[in-house]
């Protein structure tokens, strides 16, 4: 059924991880869509997921038609909405059905399904089963397209009409596939990725689910992995694979969020964590030598927040302590040789004030003022993919701040108040982007910046200036 870098390994500690919180129970979902600020996707059987902020979920989204591995697309105000009518049947017959809605959200007055429509079929005997479609809508030429198919046979492409989601006339299915299923497209930079899920599926546990993709310059094919060898011979470079107690990501769906920041939605076969049931998981996209890959939820941990723009790291702007220093450089020594204890935080904080501090950014020596903590805030909100966190000072309650100003400080203790919570997305050159969740009285979406080697503040995020852009080091 359809079911990088240095930074990225040290984000790679012990940790209980789920993959979304509240009751993100689901199977073969549709890539996750946002409809008046809230998300939305359906699963196999007519059900579906809501989330007022993309990290809580819960049920009450509604797909008529019952049947398996549904898949949605906005194209203009519409939402395209197409499913599997028969989920997987042991002949194989199968069928696609399209459907629009003004709406995902079902308490709206406007909330109406049309009529389904069959846009594909399997007849049981040729060498394709009709269930698990993907939707892209080329942004180079605006043609809409469908994949569909599972093991049994070929994957599958045709045309649709974006304006009334049939099948385009006069339109043929071209294989593009095998040994895959729940298969969907991708289009960056002038190639065609096609990215399906390979692996065993509907076992809890035992389930070997993986996301494995090929490109083409051209969206019929042939689609190739990074070693040369045809999607059509079974080919496909691993996206993503189970991670820890999150066992068989498979469905994938592709997020685009603004430029630099790009989702996966996918589920789980099972989440051990959650009972072992099947579960929604979001992640972001790397690219990485023109391949996509899973990067991670950010991991609670104490690091150095390191500016890309040239390496210095954030730090308080408090004075400098000196440590110990050994005089008289080629001089005869014969003491012995010992460790020498490093700085503490109880050897400076005493000297620092207890008020607000400001920041900067300097070369990083592993002294206390230079190191933070970061964990999950006590608060039941996040964003697409995440928890907002809480960033103090190691071994401190004093905490990162943003303020009226649009500028970032350090305040004495950590209350929970929204200018302390802070979003982290990995951007898709595998860098981060820190941003708060306020900027106290303003409506204005800033990121933490490096607006010169020594100076952090606030500013709108720009992915292609390193001003915008932090490392995490776990030192």
């Amino acid at each position: 059924m359809k079911t990088t870098l240095t930074t990225f390994f040290a984000l790679l500690i012990t940790q209980t991880v789920l993959a979304q919180v509240g009751r993100p129970f689901i199977h073969d979902p549709a890539t996750v869509t946002e409809c008046d600020g809230k998300y939305y996707t359906f699963g196999t059987g007519g059900g579906g997921l809501i989330s007022n902020d993309g990290w809580t979920w819960h049920g009450g989204g509604i797909r008529p038609g019952g049947g398996a591995a549904p898949d949605i697309l906005k194209i203009g105000d519409r939402y395209l909405v197409v499913y599997g009518a028969t989920g997987g049947s042991p002949n194989h017959k199968g069928a696609i059905l399209t459907m629009w809605n003004k709406t995902l959200d079902p308490k709206s007055p406007d909330f109406k399904y049309s009529e389904p429509i069959v846009v594909a079929t399997s007849d049981g005997y040729e060498e394709n089963d009709a269930i698990d479609p993907g939707l892209m809508l080329d942004p180079t030429t605006g043609r809409l397209w469908l994949t569909y198919g599972t093991y049994f046979g070929y994957t599958r492409l045709i045309e649709l009409d974006p304006k009334t989601g049939k099948l385009k006339a006069g339109n043929k299915p071209v294989d593009v596939a095998i040994v895959c299923e729940a298969s969907t497209l991708v289009y960056r930079d002038g190639w065609y990725y096609l990215l399906a899920t390979h692996g065993s599926c509907c076992d809890g546990a035992n389930s070997t689910y993986n996301v494995v993709v090929g490109r083409s310059k051209k969206i019929t094919g042939p689609y190739l992995d990074n070693v040369g060898r045809s999607m059509l011979e079974g080919g496909g470079k691993l996206v993503v694979a189970t991670r820890g107690g999150l066992i068989g990501p498979g469905h994938f769906g592709h997020i685009v969020l603004e430029k630099g920041v790009e989702k996966m939605s996918i589920h789980y076969e099972a989440d051990l964590e959650q009972s072992g049931r099947s579960v929604l998981g979001i992640l972001p996209v790397v690219w990485k030598d023109g391949w996509p890959i899973a990067g991670e939820k950010f991991k609670e941990g104490t690091y150095e927040i390191e500016s890309v723009r040239r390496g210095y790291a954030l730090e308080l702007a408090v004075d400098f302590t000196r440590m110990p220093v050994v005089r008289g450089f080629g001089q005869p020594n014969n003491e012995p040789i010992k460790p020498v204890p490093a700085q503490q935080l109880a050897d400076v904080q005493k000297t620092w004030p207890t008020g607000n501090i400001n920041l900067r950014i300097g070369d990083y020596m592993s002294r206390p003022h230079q190191q933070w903590t970061i964990t999950d805030a006590p608060d039941t909100t996040g964003y697409l993919g995440g928890p907002y966190y809480k960033i103090v000072l190691a071994g401190t309650d004093r905490a990162l701040a943003a303020t009226a100003n649009e500028d970032v400080i350090t305040v004495p203790a950590f209350t929970g108040a929204p200018e302390q919570l802070w979003r982290i997305d990995q951007l898709t050159d595998g860098t981060y982007r820190i941003m708060p969740k306020v900027v106290p009285n303003s409506g204005k979406k800033l990121a933490l910046v490096s607006s010169g080697d020594s100076t952090p503040t606030l500013a709108e995020f720009e992915f292609d200036s390193d001003n915008s852009k932090w490392n995490f080091r776990n030192h």
